[in-house]
Order: C-alpha cells, then sequence, then structure tokens
C-alpha cells in the first residue's frame, strides 16, 4: 500500500512539473536559446525606432533594437560585446526575409561590419542573433523608407 501511495505522489509531482515546464513566460527578457516561437520580421516599423545606421552590441544588447534607414543604405553592425554574435535576418533558422543583413553574419568581440545595401521588397526586416535566436536583447528591426 505504501509502494502505491508513493507512485501515485510521485506521478502527480511529475505531470505538474511536466504542466510547468510547458508553460510559457511573456517576459521580454527571456535568454532561453531553446524555447519560444523563433524570431520573425514585423510588418510595420515598431513605435520608438531611431534613424540611424548604425547598431551596436553590448552585454548582449543590440542598441538601438529599431532603425530607420533611406532605401540602399547600408547597416554597420558593431560588437562591443566580450562574445562573438552571428547577426542574421529573420525568420530564424532560414534567414530569407531580408538577405542584406546576412552580411553581417559572425562578428568576434571587437568587430564591424555592414549589412549589403537595404533594397528588398519589405518595408520592415528582423534581425537576431542565430546562435540565440530567442534572446530578445539581440532581436529588433530595420525598417526601409
Amino acid at each position: 500500500m505504501k509502494t502505491r501511495a508513493f507512485l501515485a505522489a510521485a506521478c502527480a509531482a511529475a505531470a505538474f512539473s511536466a504542466a510547468a515546464c510547458g508553460s510559457s513566460s511573456s517576459s521580454p527578457s527571456s535568454t532561453s536559446s531553446s524555447s519560444g516561437p523563433s524570431p520573425t520580421s514585423p510588418t510595420t516599423t515598431p513605435a520608438g525606432a531611431v534613424r540611424t545606421t548604425t547598431i551596436t552590441i553590448t552585454n548582449s544588447v543590440a542598441s538601438p533594437k529599431d532603425i530607420i534607414v533611406t532605401r540602399g543604405a547600408q547597416v554597420t553592425f558593431i560588437n562591443n560585446d566580450n562574445q562573438s554574435h552571428n547577426m542574421t535576418s529573420d525568420p530564424h533558422p532560414e534567414h530569407t526575409d531580408c538577405p542584406e543583413i546576412n552580411s553581417v553574419g559572425f562578428l568576434s568581440g571587437g568587430q564591424q561590419r555592414q549589412t549589403g545595401n537595404m533594397v528588398t521588397n519589405r518595408a520592415v526586416c528582423g534581425f537576431h542573433d542565430h546562435d540565440l535566436p530567442n534572446v530578445a536583447g539581440l532581436q529588433g528591426s530595420i525598417s526601409i523608407q
């Protein structure tokens, strides 16, 4: 009888644990690289987007997160972080929305690289770190006007 009660308690605990693991967090600062939705490009320019052609990465955060550029401009990504980053276009893992961003690719700490000329047919291109696709701080957008 003790064994049956123990098994019932163990099964209940396992079911509760599995349910908790399956829940999603709405926290924007999640740093999990294996859960959550893959990044996809927004369809409109995000509120707060700024006009610039430079995005700097420091402490695993791209800043500014959302920018606006003139059609044909190149965007410079600067990695001031102590770890490398692999910056690519959305969606993950295809990276097909804005191939111009994929020319940035792998950046070691201290490196900088430019996108191709932003001439895609999309009005807004999302970007992310391919190796850390669900880290919100490394996701952003480039709006082309």
